[in-house]
């Protein structure tokens, strides 16, 4: 089977969509499926650093990528994504449509144009779906009475989370399963013997909260001693904050965008990574990223980290309260031991309940019932 990955969003910025549907293309290839991404790329150059002021992967997507065109920062749902919405994309996605001849295609978010609402427009062949956000969602007012009658073409539908499936389905009523993210999960991962530093995974929204984490680090820092280590996030942005919020860079490190390797290596080195996110979340991906590798989360007590968060992987705490995230990450900084066993704790939820063989697996299973189907 040679199934089509399509995403609406650029490979050169990341972000859960785009690292969900990497994985997800590596996951089907060790099933023995042959994939192909048709997603948005934005090579380096003056035009990029125009459109784009935050630095990404501009280098030469993978080969089993295949770009279709620029992409230009929409806000949306609280969010900065980066959207492919030129009208010639429509014709490089029916070529790489004529030429791949799939056996199926696999869109994230398709509602979303240019790219997914080409891909839904012209394929004839059978469509899986998977739904992403959770939120209201308003440019859909928009899109639903213009194009929303594409979602009659999809044969299955799927939701991150009970979440984002009840957002779905107000806008597209219909039957959805429930399929979480997978996670990368590395073969070895000891909770112990880790460096004292903390680590934030994120891009710099405010609805990522990182401005609350900042907020409370000089109190966090005087009282640990720890270092932060801030991932995803533009350095530049990050610095401004930090000039606006009155804050010093003392014991902080920002890293910028990371490689999934480089990602892997700062957590199971951190302690702790601290998840400080106020609200629009679907599903707690960061989260199970750090608890695959045996990391414990302190993580925002709010909807999308709720189904993902468990008593024995981390510690909640009210969403924006500064001084309960000092005390959460003090108070396990404190305790190594249970630091240690919650690590040990978050590693077993990850590989009993996130694993990419598993969700592969049923993907498998539901593209070969849409194509009995169709």
């Amino acid at each position: 089977m040679k199934v089509g990955i399509v995403v609406p969003y650029s490979w050169s910025f990341w972000g859960a969509v785009v690292e969900h549907a990497e994985l997800q293309a590596e996951a089907l290839r060790r099933q023995g499926v042959d994939t192909r991404t048709i997603m948005g790329n934005d090579p380096p150059g003056s035009f990029t650093r125009v459109l784009h002021p935050r630095l990404g992967r501009h280098g030469h997507p993978p080969p089993d990528v295949i770009p279709v065109g620029r992409s230009v920062i929409v806000p949306a749902n609280g969010s900065l994504p980066n959207i492919v919405l030129s009208p010639r994309t429509v014709f490089r996605v029916r070529r790489a449509l004529e030429r791949e001849r799939f056996d199926l295609l696999h869109l994230h978010e398709p509602m979303t144009p240019a790219i997914c609402i080409a891909a839904l427009s012209l394929a004839r062949i059978p469509c899986v779906a998977t739904f992403h956000a959770h939120g209201a969602l308003g440019w859909m007012k928009v899109g639903k009475p213009v194009w929303g009658f594409l979602a009659d073409r999809l044969d299955h539908r799927i939701a991150v989370s009970s979440h984002s499936r009840d957002t779905a389905a107000s806008w597209l009523p219909g039957e959805y399963e429930v399929l979480p993210n997978g996670v990368l999960i590395p073969p070895e991962a000891d909770a112990h013997g880790r460096q004292h530093q903390i680590v934030f995974a994120g891009r710099q929204e405010p609805r990522k909260g990182l401005q609350v984490l900042l907020r409370a680090w000089p109190e966090i820092s005087r009282r640990t001693g720890a270092r932060l280590r801030i991932v995803g996030a533009d350095p530049l942005a990050v610095r401004l904050l930090l000039t606006r919020e009155r804050i010093s860079d003392d014991a902080i490190d920002v890293l910028g965008f990371l490689s999934q390797e480089e990602l892997t290596g700062e957590l199971v080195r951190a302690k702790v990574l601290v998840a400080p996110s106020l609200g629009g979340e679907s599903f707690g991906m960061v989260l199970t990223r750090a608890f695959a590798c045996a990391t414990p989360v302190v993580a925002s007590d709010i909807d999308g980290y709720r189904e993902v968060m468990t008593r024995e992987a981390g510690v909640s705490f009210p969403a924006g309260d500064e001084q309960a995230l000092t005390a959460a990450v003090a108070g396990l900084l404190d305790d190594e031991q249970r630091r240690a066993a919650l690590g040990e704790g978050a590693r077993r939820v990850a590989v009993e309940r996130y694993s990419w063989d598993d969700i592969g697996r049923r993907l498998v299973e539901i593209y070969e019932q849409a194509a009995r189907a169709a």
